[in-house]
């Protein structure tokens, strides 16, 4: 886990990518729920938009946010933990040209990866219903533009198109997308594993794959073991942090209010001097004992 003065040795990303077994991400939303995924013993966190959007704004993911404010927290959580942190970063937030600034700016932030997708902006969710895709013309633009603009940022491209045109015209983008330099391809919202399989066979050794398993999400929820048979090399978790944040939060408020104090609670929450030392604060002491 990352302290004040850490040196950010991560391991990259591309080495974590090539081993055995699928790469497990779960979704960070905020500096603090990444440095519990960290701790938990995950090697990488992702940044996810819909949980950005429904920290920072309370709203649903529905493109509210601007490129910013997303290179923002990607800063922050990128600063609260030592392993590699992939980011949602929409469809870059405009045209081509927007897409520089967005892979510069995110490379300045420390993220190692970033996501970027060939919706029209505004963009939704990818399994809310609605969704429209740009021509594919633009989509490999901005492909293009973002390799040429990265150091060495990984970039995940990810289409939309199963749900406006179906599996075989997604796999046909992916494979475009691959042309076009992107270093992973991400096939959204297969809705039957069945679909997984046509996306894998259909992609199988162009590029690693992502497998978006999203909770409560139109995907089957296969196992890990399933991914990795099918070839995915990078599974996303992406909301499960912030709906246990968010059944821990009602379920605190809920006795908060039928009691009148949260005692009866606190012995299923962590302890005040245990949640300090989980936030760093022993390293701080150290440190203001060192500098005194």
């Amino acid at each position: 886990m990352a302290d004040l003065l850490s040196s950010r040795d991560r391991r990259p990303l591309r080495d974590l990518l090539a081993g055995p077994a699928p790469l497990v991400a779960p979704g960070a939303y905020d500096a603090l729920s990444a440095r519990l995924v960290e701790q938990a013993g995950f090697d990488v966190v992702y940044m996810t938009g819909f949980g950005t959007t429904a920290g920072l704004t309370g709203r649903p993911d529905v493109g509210l946010l601007t490129g910013t404010e997303m290179a923002d927290n990607a800063r922050r959580i990128v600063a609260a933990v030592d392993v590699p942190v992939i980011a949602d970063a929409d469809t870059g937030y405009g045209n081509a040209l927007n897409v520089i600034r967005t892979v510069q700016t995110y490379e300045q932030a420390g993220v190692a990866a970033i996501q970027l997708e060939d919706q029209v902006a505004p963009k939704k969710c990818g399994h809310m219903a609605g969704k429209e895709i740009v021509p594919l013309p633009e989509m490999l633009g901005k492909i293009r533009a973002a390799t040429d603009a990265r150091s060495e940022m990984l970039i995940i491209a990810r289409t939309d198109a199963v749900a406006v045109e179906g599996v075989d015209a997604a796999v046909e983008r992916a494979l475009a997308f691959a042309d076009a330099g992107a270093d992973l391809l991400f096939v959204e919202a297969p809705t039957s594993e069945a679909d997984l399989e046509r996306v894998a066979t259909g992609l199988r050794g162009v590029a690693p794959l992502v497998l978006n398993w999203a909770e409560g999400g139109k995907t089957p929820p296969v196992s890990l073991e399933r991914a990795g048979e099918l070839g995915f090399s990078l599974v996303l978790y992406p909301i499960g942090t912030l709906l246990a944040a968010t059944a821990g939060i009602r379920a605190l408020l809920e006795t908060l209010r039928r009691e009148g104090t949260p005692a009866s609670a606190l012995p299923g929450l962590p302890a005040f001097d245990e949640f300090t030392d989980l936030v760093g604060l022993p390293e701080v002491r150290e440190l203001e004992q060192r500098y005194r």
